[in-house]
């Protein structure tokens, strides 16, 4: 038995409006919101008392999801440091594929999003850079020049 897809990738987000615009100028798309409660939340997620708000991005080709979390219950734990540096075990970052890199960093700064770093090309085949976005996530871009 094999997998069919990677269906998405969840990030908890305090301000979930804010984290919903940032996705949407960064050019994807939102797919649905909802809340999520009930038992079947508390057993799946492994907490008591689970009551969230969630917005489902897609990509716009469609095959790629970012489920957007904001818990109302039970109270959000703070990982520390609160922005914590690249090298740091687990999800390192989320990467996008965009048109133009810089007319991308410029719609994201207005939503918040710090450069680390600056921008760097790979050989003549990609300039990248990687972003602070919402919840201090890392949001990398890759712009294809090759």
């Amino acid at each position: 038995m094999t997998i069919q897809r990677m269906d998405n990738v969840a990030i908890v987000v305090d301000d979930l409006d804010a984290a919903v615009a940032f996705f949407i100028e960064l050019g994807m798309e939102l797919e649905g919101k909802a809340q999520i409660e009930g038992l079947y939340a508390d057993r799946t997620v492994g907490l008591d008392g689970v009551r969230s708000e969630i917005a489902m991005m897609r990509t716009p080709d469609g095959h790629s999801k970012l489920e957007l979390t904001k818990y109302l219950t039970p109270a959000v734990s703070d990982a520390e440091p609160r922005n914590p540096p690249p090298n740091t075990l687990g999800l390192h970052r989320v990467m996008f594929a965009v048109d133009d890199i810089d007319d991308t960093i410029a719609r994201l700064r207005a939503h918040g999003a710090e450069l680390l770093g600056e921008v760097a090309q790979y050989e003549n085949a990609f300039r990248l850079c990687n972003l602070r976005g919402p919840a201090g996530i890392i949001v990398a871009l890759a712009e294809q020049i090759g």
